[in-house]
């Protein structure tokens, strides 16, 4: 496997992004064309918005190759709180620790910008993901049935306090 880099936001990596997110959700969990345009609207959104003091972005490649991306919300939930969104690894690089790498890099900048609490949205039966989450000290706090996108799950909010940690 070529060498992994992490970079930041770059223009065009969005499209990257939101393909990936849909082309896994809709082969392998039954999602619907109303997740790839959720994704879409709400990542523009926060391009759009985007404050490199409390927001962060960062894409992992593999040479030219997408292999997944990251991103941290903090202007948009409250003081002191922020929301890790658009987490993927793309398929062929699942497995690899790309992802430990990217979430790694999130949870720096959300120490570095002094977030009281980072949270996240997954869903039930993502457990790589979770596992990932729960070794880098989130908690499940809450779960909610949803059908939205065309395929019952179960929501999952994962919270990880930062305040008083190391």
């Amino acid at each position: 496997m070529k060498e992994c880099v992490i970079h930041p936001y770059s223009p065009g990596i969005t499209e990257d992004v939101v393909r990936h997110h849909a082309a896994y959700y809709s082969s392998n969990w039954g999602f619907d064309h109303r997740f790839e345009a959720q994704v879409s609207r709400e990542l523009s959104e926060f391009i759009t918005g985007f404050n490199p003091q409390c927001d962060g972005f960062w894409w992992a490649g593999l040479g030219d190759d997408f292999a997944g991306a990251v991103a941290v919300d903090g202007s948009r939930h409250g003081a002191g709180q922020a929301r890790v969104r658009w987490f993927i690894v793309s398929e062929a690089c699942q497995g690899h620790g790309i992802g430990s790498r990217l979430l790694g890099r999130a949870m720096d900048f959300c120490r570095s910008r002094e977030f009281e609490a980072v949270h996240l949205w997954t869903f039930a039966g993502l457990d790589a993901a979770r596992t990932l989450y729960e070794r880098n000290g989130f908690r499940l706090t809450a779960e909610v049935e949803g059908d939205g996108w065309g395929a019952r799950i179960m929501e999952q909010k994962f919270v990880l306090p930062l305040t008083g940690l190391p």
